[in-house]
């Protein structure tokens, strides 16, 4: 598939779940452009795009907690990515290995 024909929204973004290759785990979800798609899949690290900073974002860049890519896959609407990634370290930046370390069941 081309990148342009994935479905972004009306800011031009696309969300990614990013998983554990290994366990499965949901480890996080955050937004990509076509630009940082291409980047994660020239770099094989994942690359996201920061809505708060309005910037490019390389996961790990400064934490050293990267995400090296093992597969980037698109759902049946091409609206969804999944990112299935080997971790670093953790994936929250408040220190948790995963960003849903928390139940709204208690």
């Amino acid at each position: 598939m081309n990148l342009s024909e994935l479905k972004y929204n009306e800011a031009g973004l696309i969300p990614c779940i990013v998983q554990d290759a290994e366990g499965g785990e949901v480890l996080m979800m955050a937004w990509m452009s076509e630009e940082s798609i291409a980047l994660t899949l020239e770099r094989g690290e994942t690359v996201f795009w920061s809505r708060s900073r309005q910037e490019i974002w390389h996961k790990g860049a400064t934490s050293g907690n990267t995400q090296k890519l093992a597969d980037l896959r698109y759902d049946c609407d091409a609206d969804t990515l999944l990112a299935l990634v080997h971790p670093a370290g953790p994936a929250c930046h408040t220190g948790e290995r995963t960003c849903f370390y928390r139940s709204l069941r208690g």
